[in-house]
């Protein structure tokens, strides 16, 4: 049985910051993922591509930020329980909560937080009838690594974030990139919208909207695709690879059975509080919930992070009161007692203020 304060399911961005904020209030967190290793979608699926709203950081790679949070909690010696999924929870007497895995291994703790992003998820695939004929030999749903299309043409279909921030990004990787809409319109942010259409301008990338692509054709890997124009009609291209970017599938899995209030594939919370659920004790931060307002950005789960954890302290320890303190004040202090002192001129120039 692993004990541990905060049990947090999932390690993407919101769960590993989660960490941090548990750290400054001396609660210890164990982590479960589906996933091999700490990151979450960041590092399984876009590892390499740029953020740009994350405060302080005008732009970082998404398996760089999954990087620094690592190095950020490392005070806290986190546990982790990686390649296993969260199966079942039981509430016990004391008001504890068992979380077993799908291999069997039990964790204990008085407050779990579910943060696990989109939970489990598939691509949206388009309907062509031979496309699996060619994952994995010219066909992609996910860019892990942008290297691989290094002087390669290649064809993106699809309207939102995804497919135009690649478009922008491969612009400058590939020897040739199209992005080919059903619309007009696209669904992502105004300025990827505005980059997309100056480097069309400028010849960087070859945009072709009300169109969808219809066909793969190729001796074993992708060679043309077929694109049909709402007015010009059917016509081919060639290229080593066609990227459908149509989102994903988000799937809660086993978690859509702990009795809590489900909306649209994600989980209700108390965001006038604490973000806690409907079971008292298990909260849900990050993408994987939803309440009036609700924006799933990195920078909100980090945000709702925080305030759980003040709500968790109250739990694990009632009618304690914590003195918050700002760390460049009180510094961070890890579990073996290390501190990392804040700079003596910025605590001197704070006690004269």
């Amino acid at each position: 049985m692993i004990k541990t304060d905060i049990l947090i399911i999932g390690a993407g961005p919101t769960g590993l910051f989660t960490v941090f904020e548990a750290g400054l209030l001396k609660l210890k967190c164990h982590l479960i993922d589906a996933l091999p290793q700490p990151g979450g979608q960041c590092s399984e699926i876009y590892p390499k591509k740029p953020i740009y709203d994350i405060p302080a950081f005008p732009e970082v790679l998404a398996g760089d930020l999954v990087d620094n949070l690592m190095e950020q909690i490392k005070p806290f010696e986190p546990g982790f329980t990686l390649g296993e999924r969260a199966d079942t929870i039981e509430e016990q007497e004391d008001g504890t909560f068992i979380v077993t895995t799908n291999r069997g291994t039990k964790h204990q703790a008085p407050v779990v937080a579910i943060a696990g992003g989109l939970g489990s998820f598939e691509p949206r695939k388009p309907p062509i009838s031979n496309i699996a004929e060619y994952e994995d030999n010219g066909v992609a749903y996910i860019i892990r690594d942008p290297e691989i299309y290094r002087d390669q043409r290649v064809v993106i279909a699809g309207g939102g974030d995804s497919a135009l921030d690649w478009s922008i990004f491969l612009a400058d990787v590939a020897s040739e990139v199209t992005l080919v809409h059903r619309r007009n319109e696209f669904r992502g942010a105004l300025d990827s919208v505005e980059k997309v259409a100056e480097l069309s301008k400028l010849g960087k990338i070859n945009l072709i909207t009300e169109a969808e692509i219809v066909g793969i054709q190729g001796e074993g890997k992708v060679e043309y695709v077929t694109i049909k124009h709402k007015t010009e009609g059917e016509f081919q291209q060639e290229t080593d690879n066609f990227i459908p970017l149509f989102g994903l599938l988000p799937k809660l899995g086993p978690i859509a059975d702990w009795g809590l209030e489900i909306e649209k594939n994600a989980i209700k919370v108390n965001n006038a509080l604490d973000y806690q659920t409907n079971r008292e004790g298990i909260y849900a931060i990050g993408d994987v919930n939803t309440y009036p307002g609700k924006l799933k950005l990195i920078l909100c789960g980090f945000h709702e992070a925080t305030l759980m954890c003040q709500s968790a302290y109250q739990r694990i320890n009632p009618g304690k009161k914590f003195v918050m303190k700002y760390t460049t004040v009180g510094g961070v202090e890890g579990f073996d007692g290390s501190k990392k002192e804040a700079k003596k001129e910025v605590v001197k120039s704070i006690k004269e203020f």
